[in-house]
C-alpha cells in the first residue's frame, strides 16, 4: 500500500504513547508504531513523571530514532488524561493517535487508517481491536458486529450501538476537529476515555469505520500489572465508571442530544454494569455492599427501554442487587450469559414461575423475578438447565472427597429412566472418568427432587499426564447420560473454598507433579485443578520463571523436542520405510468428527470386508467415533506415524501441508461441497497473494492423486479455480449416499435417533436453519440473522428450529427459546441432521446442493444479499438466478412461508428440477461404491459380496 502524495513538511500522523513506571514494556509499544509501515509519523512519549527506569527508557529511544520525542510531566498526574492532553498540545501532524505503553499497534494500523482518513474526508477512523491475553496467548477482538465492513456514520444518531466502542486508543483523529471542539481529556477521574470518545462519536459529522485490528490490547498476566480496566476489584474503579456515565449524560443533555440517552444508558448497562455483575460471586459481601451502595442510584435512573434490552437474567440479577439480596445476587449472577446454568430454586404459582426458593412478596417483586418466559418444564434433557456445585470438598490422603449437589429446577433428572453420572478431567491424553450416583432425597426435604446430592472420589494420581507431565489448570465436568441422550456440564466450585493441595509421586525420571484444588476467580468459578511439575523439570521451569532469558531458552528447546520441525524431520525419514499397503488414514472436517465422505467410503470398505486397516485422524472430542476404531490425535507422533507409513490417505479438507506425500501414497481429496462462494485462486486474497503463497498453494493441490467430482459445474468452478490437472471421479459425493436412498429403514432409523436425541416433541416439524459464516466476521454470530425468538412465537408450537452455524461461527440458544430452539454443533455429520429434518432455511451455504438430494423444501434468508455479494470473495452464481426455493428478507416472510409450506413447494417445483439436474446429475445412492471402485483398485476386487461398480 502506497501513500502518493506530495512530501509533507512534517509527519502524517502523531501517536501519543502516554507511560508509567513501565519501563520494560515501553519500548516494545514505541517500536510498534517505529516499525509501521508508514514511516512519516512522529513518535510523542509523555511520561507521567515515572519514579522507575521509565524516562532513561524514554530517552534511549529518542536518541535511537529522530522521529521519537519526550515530554515528562513535573508531577504524576494519577491517570491517563494528563498526560494525553500534554500529548494532543505537543502534536504537529494533522493526525492523532494514542497508545498505552503496555499495548501495540499492527503493522498497518497508522497508514490504513490514515487512507480510510483521506478517502472519506471523516473526523475520526475507528477500528477493530485484538484483545491479547498473555496468560494463555489467545486473542479475541472487541465487540466485532461493529467492525464487519468499511463504512462512513453520518453521525452516532444513524448507529448509536458505536456507545459500546467507547476506547480512545483504536482510532485515528484529524486534529483540527480536536480543535475545533475543544476536546480534551478529564483529568481528575479514571474511565476519561469514555467522556472524551463519547463527545467525540457525538460531535463528529461524519465517522469511518475499518474492520481490520487497527490496536492490539495486551491483557497482562500478571496481576501486580493489571490496567485501570482490569482493576475492578477496587471500588474507586467502579464510582470512577458511574462518574463518566454522569458527565456522558450530562454532556448528551447539554448539547442537545439526551434522545441518545437511552442508547448509551444499554451500553452502560451491556458493558460497564456487567464486568461488575459479573464478578460478584468472587466478592465479599462489604464490597457488594459498597457497590450496590454506589450503582443503585444511578440504575433508578437509567432508561426502561434500555434495561428491557438486557438478558433476563442480568435484570434479574440488578433487582436483588437493588433490593439488598447480595448472597442471591451473586447467585445469580454466575448464571449470566450461561442459558444451561441453572438458579438454585425456583418456585410456581398459577402458571408463573418466579426466581429464588420462596413467593414474591409483592406486586414489585413478581414483576423483577418472573421468570416464565424460561419454560423451564418444556426443556429438553440434553440442553436444559441444570447447575452442580461443591458442596464439600476434603481430603482423604491422596483422594480428594467430593460432595457435589445438583440443583434441577426444571425437573430434567425426574423423567422416565435412570441417569448415569460421572466427574470427568482430562490433561493431555484419555479424560479419567470418576462414576458416582446420586442419593435418593431425604424424606420431607423441602428441595425435594430438584435437588441432588452425591458423593465423588477423586485420585489426582489417575490423571492421564503425558510422558512429558503437566503443567497448567484443567476443570471437571459432570457428565449425565439417560437413555441414549448424554450432556456435560461444569461442576461450580464455592468462591470461599480453601485451596487444597498434594503432591503426585514421579511417574518418570524427570516428572513429579503439585497439583492445587480451588475455585476458578473468574466466569462461573468452575472446580479447577493446577498441575505444577516438581522434580528435576519443575526446577528448570522455577528457575526459567526467575530469569526470562532462561524461560525463552527453555520454550524453543521444548518446541525443538515436541515442535513440527522436528516431528516434519522424523515424517521425512520414517518415509524412508516400506510403505504399509493395507494402511488406510482417514481424516473428515480437520479431524472434527466421523463424518463426510470419509465416513462413507470407510463404511463402504468395511462392508465389503477389504484386506485394509483404517486409522481415523481426531482433534478434540472421539465421541462420534464408533467403538472400538483406531484413533490418532491430529498432529500427534502416532499421526506423523500413521501419514508417513499408509499407503492410502482419505480427506475431505486438506492434510497438513508440513508433511509431503511419498510417491507410493495415494491421496483422495473427497473435497466438502459444490462450489457457491469464490474458491481457490479466484479468491481475491490468494489471487493478489505473492508468489511464495500461490505456490504453496499450487504444492498443497498437487499432492492430491484423485479429487471426487460431484457435477460438471463442480469442475467449472472449483476444479478449474484450483487448478487441479490430476484424475477426477464424477461419482457424486458420497456423504450424499444418505440423502438419495434417505426412504430406506436404516436412513429412516437413523433420523428417528436424530430426532430422539434433540428430543423432538412428537407432531412438531424439523426446521435446519444452517448458514454460513460471514468473512470478516467469523465468531460473530452475525450469520445467525433470522429473528428466532419471533419465529418461535409465531411456529413454536409446531416447528423445532435446529441451529446449526458454520464451525467458523458461534451461538448459543437463548434460556427463553430452549423449548423450541435446539444446537445442532453436537452432530460432527450433518447427515444425521439432514435426514431428521423437513425443511432447510440456509443463506449462502453449499447445503444447498447436498440437501436438494432429499426432494424437501428449501428457503433462504437472504437480508443481506446485495451487501453478500458486494463485500464477501464473491460467488460463482446470482442465487435468484439457480434458487431452488423463496429468498426471504423478514422473519414475517419466513413465516408465511412455513405455515403453507405445501404451496411453497408447489410453487419451486419446476426450480428445483432444474437445480437437482443441474448440480447433482452424478448423485445416484452408489457413489460410495463407485468411489471405492476406481480409487482403490485392485484392493476393491477382493470385495465380499459387493454390488455395483465404477460410474
Amino acid at each position: 500500500m502506497t501513500v502518493n502524495r506530495t512530501p509533507a513538511p512534517g509527519p502524517d500522523v502523531s501517536v501519543v504513547v502516554i507511560v508509567h513506571n513501565d519501563a520494560e514494556r515501553l519500548p516494545r509499544a514505541v517500536r510498534s508504531v517505529l516499525a509501521q509501515s508508514l514511516r512519516n509519523l512522529e513518535v510523542i512519549i509523555v511520561d507521567d513523571c515515572s519514579t522507575d527506569g521509565t524516562f532513561a527508557a524514554a530517552e534511549r529511544l529518542t536518541t535511537a530514532d529522530p522521529r521519537v520525542r519526550l515530554i515528562r510531566l513535573p508531577v504524576n498526574s494519577g491517570g491517563c488524561g494528563a498526560p494525553r492532553n500534554a500529548g494532543i498540545d505537543a502534536a504537529r501532524a494533522p493526525h492523532l493517535m494514542f497508545l498505552d505503553s503496555d499495548d501495540e499497534l499492527p503493522y498497518h494500523a497508522c497508514k490504513s487508517l490514515l487512507l480510510t482518513a483521506e478517502e472519506t474526508g471523516a473526523d475520526l477512523v475507528t477500528g477493530e481491536v485484538t484483545r491479547l491475553f498473555e496468560e494463555s496467548g489467545t486473542t479475541g477482538l472487541w465487540y466485532p458486529e461493529l467492525f464487519e465492513d468499511v463504512r462512513v456514520v453520518h453521525g452516532i444518531r444513524s448507529a448509536p450501538e458505536f456507545f459500546l466502542d467507547h476506547l480512545s486508543t483504536n482510532k485515528l483523529y484529524r486534529a483540527d476537529f480536536l480543535a475545533r471542539h475543544a476536546l480534551r481529556f478529564p483529568e481528575d477521574m479514571h474511565y476519561e476515555d469514555q467522556l472524551f470518545t463519547a463527545r467525540a462519536l457525538t460531535l463528529a459529522r461524519t465517522f469511518a469505520v475499518v474492520p481490520w485490528p487497527v490496536y492490539t490490547w495486551r491483557l497482562a498476566a500478571d496481576p501486580a500489572t493489571l490496567s485501570i480496566s482490569s482493576s475492578r476489584h477496587k471500588l474507586r474503579n467502579a464510582v470512577d465508571r458511574i462518574k463518566a456515565a454522569r458527565l456522558i449524560d450530562a454532556f448528551l443533555e447539554e448539547s442537545g442530544n439526551a434522545a441518545l440517552r437511552p442508547a448509551k444508558d444499554e451500553k452502560f448497562l451491556r458493558h460497564d454494569f456487567r464486568l461488575y455483575l459479573g464478578d460478584l460471586p468472587f466478592r465479599d459481601p462489604e464490597w457488594i455492599a459498597g457497590f450496590a451502595a454506589a450503582v443503585n442510584p444511578y440504575l433508578a435512573e437509567v432508561a426502561p427501554e434500555a434495561l428491557a434490552a438486557m438478558p433476563r437474567e442480568q435484570q434479574i440479577c440488578q433487582f436483588l442487587l437493588s433490593a439488598g439480596r447480595y448472597e442471591e445476587a451473586a447467585e445469580c449472577a454466575r448464571t449470566l450469559d450461561r442459558p444451561r446454568l441453572a438458579p438454585r430454586h425456583v418456585v410456581r404459582e398459577a402458571g408463573r414461575m418466579y426466581w429464588g426458593p420462596a413467593l414474591p412478596r409483592d406486586a414489585e417483586e413478581a414483576t423483577g423475578l418472573d421468570i416464565t418466559s424460561w419454560r423451564l418444564d418444556d426443556q429438553p434433557f440434553a440442553a436444559g438447565p441444570l447447575r452442580h456445585e461443591v458442596a464439600d470438598i476434603a481430603a482423604d490422603g491422596p483422594l480428594l472427597r467430593i460432595r457435589l449437589r445438583t440443583y434441577d429446577p426444571a425437573l430434567l433428572l425426574t423423567a422416565p429412566g435412570p441417569v448415569t453420572a460421572e466427574l470427568r478431567i482430562a490433561t493431555t491424553g484419555d479424560p479419567l472418568a470418576v462414576p458416582f450416583a446420586y442419593e435418593p432425597a431425604a424424606p420431607g426435604e423441602n428441595e425435594g427432587l430438584a435437588c441432588r446430592t452425591a458423593e465423588a472420589v477423586l485420585d489426582p494420581r489417575r490423571v492421564p499426564l503425558g510422558p512429558k507431565g503437566f503443567r497448567g489448570r484443567r476443570h471437571p465436568v459432570v457428565v449425565l447420560e439417560r437413555l441414549g441422550l448424554t450432556r456435560s456440564d461444569p461442576l461450580l466450585a464455592p468462591a470461599a473454598l480453601t485451596p487444597l493441595r498434594a503432591r503426585i509421586p514421579q511417574r518418570g525420571p524427570l516428572t513429579a507433579h503439585t497439583v492445587r484444588v480451588a475455585c476458578e476467580r473468574h466466569g462461573a468459578g468452575r472446580l479447577e485443578l493446577s498441575w505444577e511439575r516438581a522434580g528435576a523439570l519443575g526446577r528448570a521451569e522455577a528457575a526459567a520463571g526467575r530469569a526470562e532469558p532462561v524461560r525463552r531458552g527453555l520454550q524453543r528447546l521444548t518446541r525443538r523436542v515436541t515442535g513440527p520441525r522436528l516431528k516434519a524431520l522424523t515424517y521425512h525419514e520414517l518415509q524412508k520405510l516400506p510403505v504399509d499397503d493395507g494402511l488406510v488414514v482417514f481424516e473428515a472436517l480437520e479431524g472434527r468428527g466421523y463424518a463426510d465422505s470419509p465416513r462413507a467410503i470407510h463404511e463402504e470398505l468395511q462392508r465389503r470386508g477389504l484386506p485394509l486397516r483404517a486409522v481415523w485422524s481426531y482433534a478434540g472430542n472421539r465421541s462420534s467415533y464408533p467403538e472400538g476404531l483406531p484413533l490418532v490425535r491430529r498432529g500427534s507422533w502416532e499421526y506423523v506415524h500413521a501419514l508417513a507409513r499408509a499407503r492410502y490417505w482419505v480427506d475431505s479438507h486438506g492434510f497438513p501441508t508440513l508433511y509431503g506425500k511419498r510417491p507410493a501414497t495415494r491421496y483422495l481429496q473427497t473435497w466438502h461441497g459444490q462450489a457457491f462462494k469464490h474458491m481457490g485462486f479466484d479468491v481475491p486474497e490468494l489471487r493478489l497473494a505473492n508468489a511464495e503463497r500461490q505456490q504453496r498453494h499450487r504444492e498443497t493441490i498437487a499432492r492430491w492423486d484423485a479429487l471426487i467430482a460431484p457435477s460438471e459445474e463442480f469442475e467449472r468452478t472449483f476444479v478449474r479455480a484450483n487448478a487441479y490437472e490430476g484424475e477426477l471421479l464424477r461419482t457424486g459425493l458420497p456423504r450424499n449416499d444418505d440423502l438419495v436412498r434417505w426412504d430406506d429403514p436404516a436412513r429412516r432409523e437413523r433420523a428417528a435417533a436424530t430426532r430422539e436425541r434433540l428430543q423432538i416433541p412428537e407432531g412438531r416439524g424439523v426446521l435446519l436453519y444452517a448458514p454460513t459464516f460471514r468473512d470478516g466476521a467469523r465468531g460473530s454470530g452475525e450469520s445467525v440473522r433470522a429473528d428466532l425468538a419471533e419465529l418461535v412465537r409465531s411456529l413454536g408450537e409446531d416447528w423445532t428450529i435446529v441451529v446449526r452455524p458454520h464451525y467458523y461461527e458461534r451461538y448459543t440458544v437463548p434460556r427463553e427459546l430452549g423449548h423450541a430452539v435446539r444446537d445442532g454443533r453436537e452432530f460432527p455429520d450433518l447427515n444425521d441432521l439432514l435426514l431428521a429434518s423437513d425443511a432447510l432455511l440456509t443463506d449462502y451455504s453449499s447445503l444447498m446442493f447436498d440437501y436438494a438430494n432429499l426432494g424437501r423444501p428449501i428457503l433462504f434468508f437472504t437480508d443481506d444479499y446485495e451487501h453478500y455479494r458486494a463485500t464477501a470473495r464473491g460467488t460463482y452464481y446470482d442465487l435468484p438466478d439457480i434458487a431452488p426455493g423463496p429468498m426471504l428478507t423478514t422473519t414475517g416472510e419466513l413465516i408465511a412461508a412455513l405455515r403453507d409450506l405445501k404451496a411453497v413447494q408447489e410453487e419451486w417445483a419446476g426450480a428445483y428440477a432444474r437445480f437437482r439436474e443441474r448440480f447433482n446429475p452424478y448423485e445416484t445412492g452408489r457413489s460410495s461404491e463407485a468411489v471405492v471402485d476406481l480409487f482403490f483398485g485392485a484392493a476393491a476386487v477382493g470385495r465380499a459380496g459387493a454390488g455395483g461398480g465404477a460410474r
